[in-house]
């Protein structure tokens, strides 16, 4: 048994490094309206960045780009796609332990994350505190309300058990919301068809505050 997110994540560390990309075509389309808000002299994080593959995608387009990750093991396969980017570090940790810069990052990734955290509207709050003003906040989610509802009532066993990992069920709208209450102001909002799929949501924080 297990309620450990890191040892659920090393033990399909390998499984998940040799899984091909679901949807090619959304991927690339998140990457580039990413990468449209990207900056040379940019401080980026990316929080779950698993394997690292999209890190290495990103990193060309910021001045230093850190991945953080709760799992060892998956971390083992992003340095060793990342070796040959002086710019790109990953980091062994969470979201609630990270250190972000002093000065704040210029934008925050969220990627399949958010829906496997205990609290997600917290998590939210601290982005928003570790962005600069006019900072950017970037987040793909299963808003595992919308999609799988009646999950909810096996998960906790799921987890128990070790064949799930932890998740929180919330719609794309409670998301939006969320995000909306923290002071963030969304620019971009779209799911791909399919009730499968991810919310993709950019949103940035205000210059000032109101």
């Amino acid at each position: 048994m297990t309620r450990d997110p890191a040892r659920f994540w090393n033990r399909i560390a390998r499984k998940y490094a040799a899984s091909p990309i679901s949807d090619e075509a959304t991927y690339e389309r998140k990457l580039a309206e990413s990468q449209a808000l990207m900056r040379p002299d940019m401080t980026v994080i990316e929080f779950g960045c698993g394997t690292g593959s999209t890190a290495v995608r990103h990193a060309p387009h910021a001045a230093h780009y850190t991945g953080v990750d709760v799992s060892a093991a998956m971390l083992d396969y992003a340095r060793a796609k990342g070796q040959d980017f002086p710019n790109l570090t990953f980091v062994e940790g969470t979201l609630e332990t990270f250190q972000a810069p002093d000065d704040g990052a210029d934008m925050i990734l969220a990627l399949s994350l958010l829906h496997l955290l205990d609290d997600p509207r917290a998590a939210i709050a601290r982005i928003h505190g570790m962005l600069k003003p006019g900072g950017w906040f970037v987040s793909s989610t299963a808003c595992m309300g919308d999609i799988l509802p009646a999950l909810r009532f096996v998960a906790p066993l799921g987890r128990a058990v070790g064949l799930l990992p932890p998740l929180s069920f919330f719609t794309e709208a409670q998301l939006a919301g969320w995000i909306e209450a923290e002071g963030f102001r969304i620019t971009t909002r779209w799911r791909p068809e399919g009730k499968s799929a991810a919310s993709f949501l950019i949103a940035r924080r205000p210059d000032q505050a109101p």
